[in-house]
């Protein structure tokens, strides 16, 4: 049995936890230490810390610190690795914890963290989802049930000093060019809610004036949030710092290609089982300097889709050059109306791409002026058939309950 070097408590705040973190710096201590070859167990929070409540009730998503997150377990010092160095890790296995079987996604409000259509949902909603095994359903969307692939949404090692003053620079330059927009451009160095895991002191406060937040990915891996590194994965990360400092967190039960709704996986709390190996020098050995990673070779089943396109003319008719954002969120939106056909809201189809297993793919970006996206909505995880026909939709869940929203206050 593979030892479990890092446990939480749900009924306890991950601040009282010396094997938590929520910043990037190289000075976080490292939580536990293993050597090349071993494998370990790491428990990990959900995201937000515990932040969020199985309830029918979006108050608690509008108000989220989103300061505090991620909440990640480690960092996991790994013997002998050195900057320069790729740290393999492999993903054995992955689960939920049997008291804590359910899971949740939503999106937040505009002026508290916003997402990827907030302009169309302004205001935080929340979906509650109850995991059966492999499966899940939610309340609040009828009419599907899919199998999940979970999988950690953040996962990366420790930055060098370097490269973390790099990531504030270029960051602090974005930011200063729109510093009020809501929402904001990037997510600074915030210490008032730094947990640094065991490092206290004058050097626990040096430390979390420019720890990073943990909210995008960057060349270290962080919070990429890439459905297929599920069980069976494996990982090559660059290696920063002496020991590497491998940390884990915001674990999902299951996310659409893109995370569209930003809290848009089936988020929960959980564990992984990992394995870790070192390349000596095998950055420069394979030109690497981001992680990459070989998928899972476990995944859901489906293999017949909807498959819908947008290209890059936005909301307004106005033409862009090229621009995938654009043509990603015109191929949701198209989703999201054709789902609304059939009953759902838009609030409930929004949340459903969010967190089911849809594909997204940017299908071409050679001819001008609009690029072509696509989303894939994978039909057998609805209860009927979705697909169009000369009578129009024969089925429909127009009355059930919706999505939990909360207004703004």
């Amino acid at each position: 049995m593979a030892e479990t070097i890092i446990k939480i408590d749900l009924n306890k705040s991950p601040y009282e936890n010396e094997k938590v973190h929520n910043r990037w710096h190289p000075d976080i201590p490292m939580a536990a230490m293993v050597k090349p070859g071993d494998d370990f167990i790491v428990e990990c929070h959900d995201w937000t810390g515990g932040q969020i409540n199985n309830d029918d009730n979006a108050e608690d998503v509008r108000d989220v610190d989103l300061t505090q997150v991620h909440f990640l377990s480690g960092p996991v010092g790994v013997e002998g690795a050195e900057p320069g160095d790729l740290l393999v890790v492999d993903i054995l296995d992955i689960g939920t914890f049997e008291e804590s079987q359910w899971g949740f996604n939503g999106f937040f409000s505009k002026q508290n963290g916003g997402g990827f259509l907030t302009e169309h949902f302004p205001e935080a909603q929340k979906t509650i989802w109850d995991f059966n095994g492999m499966f899940t359903k939610s309340r609040h969307i009828p009419g599907v049930e899919f199998a999940g692939l979970i999988h950690p949404g953040l996962i990366g090692c420790l930055p060098s000093k370097s490269m973390l003053d790099e990531w504030n620079k270029r960051e602090k330059e974005l930011y200063d060019t729109d510093p009020d927009r809501v929402p904001g451009l990037v997510n600074l160095p915030f210490a008032d809610t730094a947990h640094m895991g065991k490092l206290n002191g004058d050097a626990r406060n040096a430390a979390a004036a420019e720890g990073a937040r943990t909210v995008p990915p960057r060349e270290h891996g962080g919070n990429c949030d890439i459905k297929d590194l599920s069980r069976g994965s494996q990982i090559y990360f660059p290696v920063y710092v002496k020991d590497a400092g491998l940390s884990v967190g915001d674990l999902h039960f299951s996310q659409g290609d893109g995370e569209i709704t930003f809290c848009g996986a089936i988020e929960m709390a959980g564990w992984i089982h990992m394995r870790v190996n070192l390349i000596k020098g095998g950055m420069e050995k394979y030109a690497i300097k981001n992680p990459i990673f070989k998928p899972s070779p476990m995944a859901p089943k489906y293999d017949d889709y909807l498959i819908f396109e947008g290209i890059s003319v936005d909301e307004e008719g106005k033409q862009h050059y090229l621009d995938v954002h654009i043509a990603y969120r015109q191929a949701c939106l198209n989703a999201i109306e054709y789902l609304k056909k059939f009953g759902y809201s838009g609030a409930q189809a929004y949340s459903l791409l969010g967190c089911a297993p849809v594909q997204g793919h940017i299908s071409g970006v050679v001819d001008v002026p609009n690029a072509c996206a696509t989303l894939w909505l994978p039909t057998d995880i609805f209860e009927f058939d979705l697909k169009p026909g000369v009578d129009g939709p024969q089925h429909s869940v127009a009355g059930s309950m919706d999505v939990p929203l909360a207004k703004d206050k």
